[in-house]
């Protein structure tokens, strides 16, 4: 069991590691990962240049970094209420047992 565990472990960090190690940016100044909404902007922009966007995003985070941590951030609080409830509906159910 102990062994299973860590070749799991170890199956987890390679699949982590292994994209970023493959990753091969030929323009330095252009960022590697970002997100459909920004490429959206710029296929739109090709497209229609005069397309003006219906309305404005009331706050937008002062730099990318703050805006990827409120991401992680958020994606965090889902994962520990997803497991939360998993966990809750398990340990009810073994209760009833």
């Amino acid at each position: 069991m102990k062994r299973q565990n860590i070749l799991l472990l170890l199956a987890c960090v390679a699949i982590t590691v292994a994209p970023l190690l493959f990753i091969k940016s030929g323009d330095e100044k252009k960022e590697i990962f970002t997100g459909a909404d920004g490429q959206a902007e710029g296929v739109i922009s090709k497209i229609s240049p005069d397309y003006k966007p219906w309305f404005e995003p009331f706050w937008e985070p002062p730099s990318g970094e703050i805006e990827g941590l409120l991401f992680g951030l958020q994606a965090a609080i889902g994962a520990g209420l997803i497991g939360y409830c998993i966990g809750f509906y398990r340990g009810r159910g073994a209760a009833k047992e």
